[in-house]
């Protein structure tokens, strides 16, 4: 088969993650990269060895070489570089957290269906091995029921107001960065929605959510206790509890390769190493479902990426927090 060859647009620490993972997967071939300006595309292609490099992301979306286009661009461009993108016919791989909000989402999905190409949202944590071997050990009864999950996500960052986590112009805070991990797990742990939402924020000087918590219960009583940050450290773990034990995803849960199963007053330690960067494992979910001609992936499918976003939107509108690039 021929390889699946691949787009980049942006050329950022994530762009350059991903070029990384790329290179570990056997069907993908890496031959585009969009930057907003030539110099940028340049050095990222040198970096990365590829063959087309844009100075707009419009060159790269009509780029006819290219099968797949990876966003990843700040979250205020998502949408309507997905949109661009899938209007030139292009499957889509758009970087978490999907859009700034549902509505942006909703216009999303329904171009990927109105234009009948793929579309996905780059939550790579769902596609490990340990994240995978987590789901299986909780649909076994390893610790029982499932009743309560703890996940924190939070990281320190200096004091620079106009880098991209503390800006509102650029979708900046703790909920949209790092946050949709936590309520993407929960969402995959636990599947529907929460019926009830408790959060509190400390809004900063820039106006995005510097440090949040959040408690969710869930139909059936379950509850999740989350929280994010960009301006304070915790120690990036999950725990699972059960009616009949417990299960630790330790440090870093969003990609970990270590668990520990805490049942029957034994403890287990599972390891799951994941290959390469981590990265790949999204990149060939992607290339799965253009083999077999699906427009979403089942590990990550659109109405869920809607569902958490929704959930998103209802947790901001608690703190009364906005962005300007939601009232375009």
């Amino acid at each position: 088969m021929e390889p699946v060859k691949w787009g980049i647009i942006g050329a950022g620490a994530i762009a350059g993650s991903f070029a990384e993972g790329l290179s570990f997967v056997r069907d993908a071939e890496l031959v585009a990269v969009g930057s907003r300006a030539q110099d940028t595309a340049d050095k990222f292609g040198e970096q990365w060895d590829i063959p087309h490099r844009h100075d707009s992301y419009e060159k790269l979306a009509r780029d006819p070489d290219v099968d797949v286009v990876y966003v990843a661009t700040p979250n205020t461009f998502h949408r309507d570089n997905s949109i661009l993108c899938m209007k030139a016919g292009k499957a889509v791989l758009c970087e978490k957290p999907f859009a700034m909000n549902a509505r942006q989402a909703e216009q999303m999905v329904a171009c990927a269906r109105q234009e009948g190409v793929f579309l996905m949202e780059a939550m790579w944590m769902r596609f490990l091995p340990a994240i995978a071997k987590l789901c299986d050990l909780v649909e076994e009864g390893a610790i029982g029921e499932l009743r309560m999950v703890k996940a924190d996500f939070c990281f320190r960052i200096g004091w620079e107001p106009q880098s991209r986590w503390l800006s509102p112009e650029l979708g900046g805070g703790g909920l949209l960065d790092v946050g949709c991990y936590l309520l993407s797990l929960t969402s995959l742990l636990l599947g529907e929605p929460p019926d009830d939402v408790a959060s509190l924020a400390h809004i900063g000087e820039t106006g995005v959510d510097e440090q949040a918590a959040m408690v969710l219960r869930y139909p059936e009583g379950q509850l999740a206790l989350l929280t994010c940050a960009v301006r304070a450290n915790t120690p990036h773990e999950a725990v699972l509890v059960g009616t009949e034990g417990r299960i630790r995803v330790h440090h870093p849960f969003w990609h970990p390769s270590t668990l520990t199963l805490s049942a029957g007053g034994k403890e287990e330690i599972i390891e799951a190493p994941y290959e390469g960067n981590g990265y790949n494992y999204e990149a060939e979910e992607v290339i799965r479902c253009l083999r077999a001609s699906e427009k979403e992936s089942e590990t990550m499918p659109l109405e869920e990426s809607l569902a958490i976003l929704r959930l998103m939107d209802r947790i901001r509108a608690q703190w009364g927090l906005t962005y300007p690039s939601e009232h375009d």
